[in-house]
């Protein structure tokens, strides 16, 4: 007896190995195809996108990526899309980070929306573009009993159709809390360093 067999991760194709190998190849072409279809439907909506929402978050302040954010918004806007900021109020490490750095990029205050200003109009949004930010958007605060974040108001991020989220990583945010919404469908994540990420994006559009 081979205990391989019964080992968890191993998936076994009996039959004829000509026949698994082609079965192989066959999904292994089509998740290419997919690939790259997604990304084409990623260009396209960025592209097409005409009404857009920016959230800031710590990781922005960490990368330093604010001019970056505006560039972006400044490549949106040249393509005929409005595009606003959601401020959280607790985004960062202290009263009014977010606005104090977005102000250093010169982005009009104009443009900054609290969170009760801003909440309803996520659901009818074509875009939204999250750098940096994890918990202050995470939708288990609504339903995750028993964990730092349960009960506070979050941005409804994960009520818009189409999200792309620029962090450094996976994991959960500082709450430690995992967030649902990085594996919801319509979510594409873009890791590693918010200026690079944003760099591509601005080359995107």
């Amino acid at each position: 007896e081979n205990p391989l067999y019964q080992k968890e991760g191993v998936t076994m194709m009996l039959g004829d190995a000509k026949d698994s190998l082609a079965k192989l190849l066959e999904e292994l072409s089509a998740s290419g195809e997919s690939e790259v279809s997604k990304e084409l439907n990623f260009g396209e909506q960025l592209r097409s996108a005409k009404n857009v929402i920016i959230v800031p978050g710590y990781g922005m302040a960490l990368a330093q990526a604010q001019h970056q954010v505006k560039m972006l918004a400044n490549k949106f806007e040249s393509k005929g899309a409005q595009v606003r900021y959601a401020i959280h109020p607790v985004a960062g490490r202290m009263p009014g980070h977010m606005n104090v750095l977005l102000a250093e990029a010169d982005v009009s205050y104009e443009q900054l929306y609290e969170m009760d200003a801003i909440n309803d109009d996520f659901k009818n949004t074509d875009l939204v573009v999250v750098i940096g930010a994890n918990d202050v958007l995470n939708p288990a605060a609504r339903d995750a009993e028993g964990t730092p974040i349960y009960g506070m108001p979050v941005l409804n991020v994960d009520q818009c159709p189409n999200v792309i989220i620029c962090n450094y990583d996976m994991q959960p945010g500082y709450a430690g809390v995992e967030n649902p919404l990085y594996h919801k469908e319509g979510v594409t994540m873009m890791l590693g360093d918010a200026k690079d990420s944003l760099a591509k994006l601005v080359e995107e559009l």
